[in-house]
């Protein structure tokens, strides 16, 4: 029996329970169906949204696909807003990594135009993406990102604060280490998921080991999420074959929002100064590529989960 582990990425989400099931379901419902239940293999969900939002996303419906192209489905409803910096270092990297989304002013962005700018500077504007996406997109991505690479202490209203990327990292390598888990054992990553998967495996020591990764529209090929990862990361060793026995695959859509700027991994993460990570282009629809379930419905992301599963 094979076991797979799903993180999700930025913005608020259904209950875990729910989030699983769409999961599951897309990849059933895919081009390559995928019905992991039939074939007997069991799941899991490292779920962290409840650390960064009030309560869980009640729109069931954007996530399952109905609503994949609206402002609800790209931020939950959780209304992110940009992080403040507390230092230096980090207000640059949120600025760094906000040139990469955009090059335009809060004000052009609040102005919200009823175009796409014609921007020729920065991802979003190369991306025809339009501003009611933009928005959310951009802020749960620069808060989400910073909060988890910074270790920020934080928590929605009404509860205790606690340290983001510790907390996050206790879940995952609990999720993990959880009893009754067989082997191939594949991590299904996706967004901001992807950083915390890859964070965890490589530089966290005592995370358990797993048989396959994959990247699912993933930001980690942006230098400044890579300059945070370091000193476990370096080109020439990025490939955490520490703790993943098998292969890596990256699958990215060209116009996803989260990932275009620099969506190949091969050349950043390399095993022993040789390139080992598989990267694949898909093509998603519609004008949200970055969509959970757009990705699982691809027949290439089946492929590449069957081959680490070896069904």
């Amino acid at each position: 029996m094979a076991h797979v582990t799903f993180i999700h990425g930025i913005a608020n989400k259904p209950p875990a329970p729910d989030l699983l099931r769409i999961w599951r379901e897309a990849l059933a419902n895919s081009a390559d169906p995928l019905p992991l239940g039939d074939l007997g293999v069991t799941t899991s969900l490292v779920y962290w949204a409840d650390l960064l939002y009030e309560k869980p996303d009640d729109d069931i419906s954007a996530h399952e696909g109905v609503l994949e192209n609206t402002a609800q489905a790209v931020d939950g409803g959780g209304g992110a807003e940009p992080p403040i910096p507390r230092t230096e270092k980090e207000k640059a990297f949120l600025d760094a990594l906000r040139r990469h989304m955009t090059g335009l002013s809060d004000a052009e962005i609040a102005a919200e135009p009823p175009a796409v700018p014609a921007n020729p500077q920065g991802a979003l504007e190369r991306v025809p993406l339009p501003w009611f996406l933009k928005k959310p997109v951009m802020n749960a991505l620069l808060r989400d990102v910073h909060h988890y690479l910074f270790d920020v202490e934080f928590a929605p209203p009404g509860r205790p604060p606690v340290r983001i990327q510790q907390t996050i990292r206790r879940r995952f390598l609990e999720t993990l280490g959880a009893s009754g888990i067989t082997a191939p054992h594949v991590v299904v990553s996706h967004s901001m998921g992807t950083v915390i998967a890859y964070d965890c495996l490589k530089r966290v020591g005592g995370c358990p080991r797993v048989d396959g990764l994959i990247t699912l529209g993933s930001p980690l090929g942006l230098d400044e999420i890579q300059d945070q990862l370091q000193p476990e990361w370096s080109r020439d060793d990025g490939y955490p074959h520490e703790r993943v026995a098998g292969g890596w695959a990256n699958i990215f859509d060209r116009l996803d929002p989260v990932c275009g700027f620099d969506p190949v991994f091969a050349n950043d993460f390399r095993k022993s100064g040789t390139p080992a990570v598989d990267d694949i282009a898909v093509q998603n629809d519609g004008a949200w590529r970055h969509s959970i379930t757009k990705y699982l419905r691809q027949r290439d992301v089946c492929r590449a989960l069957r081959g680490l599963l070896h069904l």
